[in-house]
């Protein structure tokens, strides 16, 4: 993420944390076993790559959907959920393939009530599953290559919901995710790429 939408991530975060702060916004109501939210999130990949080329996929912004079951007032689960996306692989800044991967990410969260807004914190795993690998005709003639189906790893992260009223509220989030996948050439495994991407989002959610 550039320092641009680093900047206008913040502001967006303050701003609305600030206006629902300052309108004092009652949330006696916020209460449920469930909270069902949409969010804007932002993948942003670390690309570390053993296989000596320069390996990377493209950071991008999508749309996802959590759903989170209180056990009690303070323990929580979140599962994250969204559409398989798109990537662009690219060897030393030239794109010379694409990829899929669909990431769902269970967590178990611990929230506190901070009097006007609930910061949490959570630990869980990531399950990615890789689909629609495809490489221009060049590399394929040359390297064959192909990219592990499947990548399991830690997902740990922090963030806040600030009640709105009548179970409505506002979500600022960010993880860090385990993500990698070994790369092969003609079957013979050549190293491994690790995307292992943080992720910001900001959104809304409703609590039953």
């Amino acid at each position: 993420m550039s320092r641009k939408q680093l900047a206008a991530f913040a502001y967006s975060t303050l701003a609305a944390t600030t206006l629902v702060l300052v309108a004092s916004v009652a949330h006696a109501q916020d209460n449920g076993d469930w909270i069902v939210r949409g969010r804007a999130l932002h993948l942003n990949s670390v690309n570390k790559d053993s296989t000596g080329l320069g390996l990377s996929v493209n950071d991008k912004t999508f749309p996802e959907v959590d759903i989170t079951y209180f056990f009690d007032p303070n323990w929580a689960a979140e599962l994250v959920l969204t559409y398989p996306q798109k990537h662009d692989i690219r060897s030393n800044g030239v794109t010379i393939g694409s990829l899929k991967h669909l990431p769902p990410t269970l967590s178990l969260q611990y929230h506190l009530d901070a009097g006007g807004w609930r910061p949490y914190a959570g630990l869980g795993i990531n399950a990615t599953l890789f689909s629609s690998n495809t490489f221009v005709p060049a590399v394929q003639s040359t390297l064959n290559p192909s990219i592990g189906g499947s990548s399991f790893g830690v997902a740990y992260g922090l963030g806040f919901d600030v009640p709105l009223g009548g179970g409505w509220l506002f979500n600022a989030d960010v993880k860090k995710v385990q993500i990698g996948t070994d790369i092969k050439s003609n079957g013979t495994k050549v190293g491994k790429f690790k995307v292992d991407p943080t992720l910001f989002s900001i959104g809304i959610g409703k609590r039953f």
